[in-house]
């Protein structure tokens, strides 16, 4: 039951029943990094949430 594309975690094939990932651990690692705050973008801190420049009155 394979699907074209790699999952995300260990890039093994992704499987259908856990699209995009490749089994249950991966899709469990993957929430836990959201829940833990794992992914996260990298932001100056020139810039507040929006992307605006902060302007100092």
């Amino acid at each position: 039951m394979s699907t074209k594309g790699q999952c995300p975690v260990c890039r093994k094939p992704a499987v259908a029943e856990f699209r995009p990932f490749c089994s249950r651990g991966c899709r469990d690692r993957d929430l836990v990094n959201w829940l833990d705050e794992g992914y996260r973008m990298p932001v100056r801190p020139e810039e507040d949430e929006d992307g605006a420049e902060r302007r100092e009155d």
